[in-house]
């Protein structure tokens, strides 16, 4: 008999671990039962049988034709209540987030692998910095230091009465109204703060199972266990050498999806970086007016500018010297400098407010507060960090090279730019925005405006918007061309594949159109790196435009020919409201998700692409899902398998494939070999192989092929997300990926199908009859029942059950039995 069909195993339980996708699923819809009860887990994430399934371990007879179904819903982790719909706020956050697990593979370069990484961190850094100092610009400048300090702007708004200049009241000196605005984004960190440390509790503080005796940590003298690193190496980002990813592939190591320690450390860096950037915009000021001024008052201004800078220091310390620790579990945390380091910030800030609250009457605010700098030193210090991190992330490429890798390793540079542009987009919506509303009728900047309006860096910005925006029609229009000539020239493969004699030309059409639109995502590589290398490009022309220009928008084009001051004038003008109209509309679409179910549901799939990996870079990204699902599936298998002896097969459809290999690579090696993985649509290879080859290339999914018993992988060429895993066979074992599923099953009417058949896509893969027949294959592969564990609860319940009767042992077990769950 031949590997694929092996001889048919029978007795003992099996168990089917069904895993869904993005946008999330119900437990009736996966379980196709409308009567499911919750076994183990909680409201957030949880497993459901059937409620005829619950005592599937004590009666395995009845299970024989196939195994028991259970389901793991862990949607309520990215698409729960409203309040989800402001994690849209943190979208930079989470972007250069993704930029860190993009490096491509090590290739025996550790040094390269912790550059890679302290490039990341920085970068993510300065989008707290930007951030920050958005908020400044806002409350500082806009509102406190131009609006107050303009009779007639102050006039029209009643609530800034008691702020105006020309009132000559206690807080209408400009120290005054600074040291008060900077309560709004100190709140908006200490929010950030709070956020970060409350997700961290109920989504990532989930211990994975090495304290489990089924699940054993390696030995000490194990290459694979490692230490910490944190003493001995300054900074262990998780990234080991080839030797050491060859042995232990990065997503089975012990800490991997457990990174309190970072978190905290980075936590505390942040925080501390916002309040010193707030610090420093209001010590600043005042330093500036006491320059001019002499006395006592420059002294401590001065002092305290040491402090601020010596600080901000201590900050890039603690983010450039330390990275992820995955070797092994760290339950360690930096508590002095947890503690110390926001603390001590926020101190200096309370000294600077005090500062600059100092009574100095003859001080007048004129013009704006120095943002100009300030934006134009964080985007060309982005600029910089991005282009050396492409270098980086080059040379480690050209270590190790494959033709999967997208961008030829560039992936990451290219998403840390999309980041710092999406930040940059949003800082200049926020202050063109709140300029264009302070100023009523005006227009600011201009001869009529009541206020001089937001940094001039941040016009130059938004007048790149247009030109990107043409950029992007050619390829746009080439990839719209080349689909519609690949959808003529699959529609012979389309008759082909079904054998039709008198094609439908309609239908042949419609799926192969579908089979071509499907493509473009492999067409995704070219397209962000378009926008990415245009971006750094515009961005820089933006600020060389900005500081020849002075802080008069289209100076630089003053001896220009009329036409193309003119159209940069345009293109600035058209970009302003472009960047305007695009924070609307994304403030509209999160205060529609808040309300709205369908919607938020929309964003969770968002966030279930980009919420998969471990907060490494920034630590006000939405929280990693992962970090509580990954550790769910490894626990519940191990224990299920434990107890009961029993064969088991983890189900997972798109995401919950990444989720189902990523727990798979957590178990024990003798429990992985009594575990089947069977993925359908799964993006494994097709994007997280390509976007993330460190941790799923080719030689991390050909290992798991091997560590686990057996592996099975469908998939549609309809489907634009899912797609062939491409580990061959070897050995006794199978090649992984079963060839293309046809998509519809049939072409027209048959008896069997008397009404056309959908498209199906992405989606609904156990409709194929080849779903159930590679599930029996994978579990008659899959080794003989082991003799059941007796657990001590349950050998508790039959002591009792001699004195107490059979009825009661039998609620007992009904409550808790072998498997450890409960009737929910």
């Amino acid at each position: 008999m031949s590997p694929a069909t092996p001889a048919p195993q029978s007795g003992g339980a099996a168990l089917e671990l069904l895993v869904h996708g993005v946008g999330g699923a119900t437990p009736q819809d996966m379980l196709d039962d409308p009567r499911t009860i919750r076994v183990t887990g909680d409201t957030t994430a949880a497993m459901h049988r059937r409620g005829a399934d619950l005592d599937a371990e004590d009666h395995p007879e009845r299970y024989a034709e196939r195994p028991v179904p259970e389901a793991y819903c862990w949607s309520n982790l990215t698409s729960g209540n409203g309040t989800r719909a402001l994690w849209l706020l943190l979208l930079p956050f989470m972007v250069v987030n993704l930029a860190h697990w993009m490096r491509p593979p090590a290739g025996g370069r550790r040094r390269a692998v912790r550059l890679y990484g302290v490039l990341v961190r920085l970068l993510a850094l300065t989008l707290t910095v930007l951030l920050t100092a958005a908020a400044c610009e806002v409350a500082l400048d806009l509102t406190a230091w131009q609006c107050a300090g303009s009779a007639a702007c102050a006039a029209d708004r009643a609530w800034l009465g008691f702020l105006a200049a020309d009132r000559g009241g206690w807080w209408s000196q400009p120290g005054r109204r600074l040291a008060l605005a900077a309560l709004v984004p100190a709140a908006l960190v200490a929010l950030l703060w709070y956020l970060s440390n409350r997700t961290w509790t109920a989504y990532e503080a989930q211990r994975p199972p090495t304290g489990y005796d089924d699940v054993a940590t390696p030995p000490p003298g194990d290459p694979a266990a490692g230490d910490s690193g944190d003493s001995v190496n300054p900074d262990d980002s998780g990234d080991e050498d080839q030797e050491q990813e060859r042995i232990r592939p990065a997503l089975g190591r012990p800490g991997f999806w457990y990174g309190r320690r970072l978190v905290a450390r980075l936590r505390a860096a942040h925080t501390a970086a916002g309040f010193l950037t707030i610090a420093a915009a209001v010590c600043g000021a005042a330093a500036r007016h006491d320059r001019v001024t002499g006395g006592a008052a420059a002294l401590v201004g001065s002092v305290l500018e040491g402090a601020l800078v010596l600080a901000a220091l201590v900050c890039l310390v603690v983010v450039i010297r330390r990275g992820r620790s995955e070797k092994r579990l760290d339950h360690a945390v930096d508590s002095a400098l947890v503690a110390w380091l926001p603390a001590a910030s926020l101190t200096l800030l309370g000294a600077a407010l005090l500062y600059a609250a100092w009574s100095r009457p003859g001080w007048v605010s004129a013009g704006t507060l120095p943002g100009d700098t300030t934006f134009g030193v964080l985007t060309l210090s982005q600029g910089l960090l991005v282009v050396a991190l492409g270098v980086v992330a080059l040379s480690l490429y050209r270590s190790a090279p494959h033709a999967r890798t997208a961008m030829s390793g560039l992936g990451g540079p290219a998403t840390a730019m999309l980041a710092c542009a999406l930040g940059g987009v949003m800082t200049g919506g926020v202050a063109q925005r709140v300029a264009d509303w302070l100023d009523g009728p005006g227009t600011p900047g201009a001869g009529g405006g009541r206020i001089v309006g937001p940094p001039v860096l941040l016009s130059w910005q938004a007048s790149v918007i247009p030109v990107l925006l043409m950029v992007l029609v050619v390829p746009c229009a080439v990839l719209a061309a080349r689909t519609a000539l690949t959808a003529r020239r699959f529609a012979k493969e389309v008759d082909a594949d079904y054998g039709v004699t008198s094609p439908d030309p309609v239908r042949t059409q419609r799926i192969a159109s579908t089979r071509a639109a499907a493509g473009l995502t492999d067409a995704a590589p070219a397209l962000i790196g378009i926008v990415a290398g245009a971006t750094l490009l515009l961005g820089a022309g933006a600020v060389a435009g900005a500081w020849t220009s002075g802080n008069v928008p289209g100076r630089a084009f003053a001896g220009a020919h009329d036409v193309i001051a003119g159209a940069a004038d345009t293109a600035q003008a058209t970009g302003s409201w472009l960047v305007g109209f695009g924070f609307i509309l994304f403030v509209t679409w999160g205060r529609r998700a808040y309300k709205d179910a369908s919607a938020r549901r929309t964003i969770g799939i968002l966030w279930d692409v980009g919420t998969f990996w471990p907060r490494a870079a920034h630590p006000f990204a939405p929280p990693c899902y992962a970090e509580r699902a990954v550790p769910d599936l490894t626990w519940r298998m191990s224990s299920w398998t434990r107890t009961t002896g029993g064969r088991l097969v983890i189900s997972g459809h798109s995401q919950g494939s990444v989720l189902a290999a990523a727990a798979v690579w957590q178990l024990p090696e003798h429990t992985r070999h009594r575990v089947a993985l069977l993925t359908y649509g799964s993006p494994l290879e097709r994007l997280y192989g390509r976007w993330f080859p460190a941790y799923f290339g080719t030689d991390q999914l050909t290992a798991l092929n091997g560590e686990v018993h057996c592996w099975r992988n469908l998939w549609r060429a309809t489907d634009p997300i899912g797609g062939p895993i491409g580990v061959p066979a070897d050995g006794d074992k199978p090649a992984v990926d079963r060839d293309a599923l046809l998509d519809p099953l049939v072409y027209g009417r048959e008896h069997d199908h008397p009404l056309p058949e959908p498209v199906l896509g992405h989606s609904d893969y156990q409709a194929d009859p080849a779903f159930a027949d590679e599930r029996t294959l994978l579990l008659d592969r899959l080794p003989p029942a082991l003799p059941r564990q007796r657990t001590e609860a349950q050998a508790a319940g039959e002591g009792s059950s001699d004195s107490q009767g059979s009825s009661d042992s039998q609620g007992r077990r009904d409550s808790q039995d072998s498997s450890g769950r409960s009737s929910g």
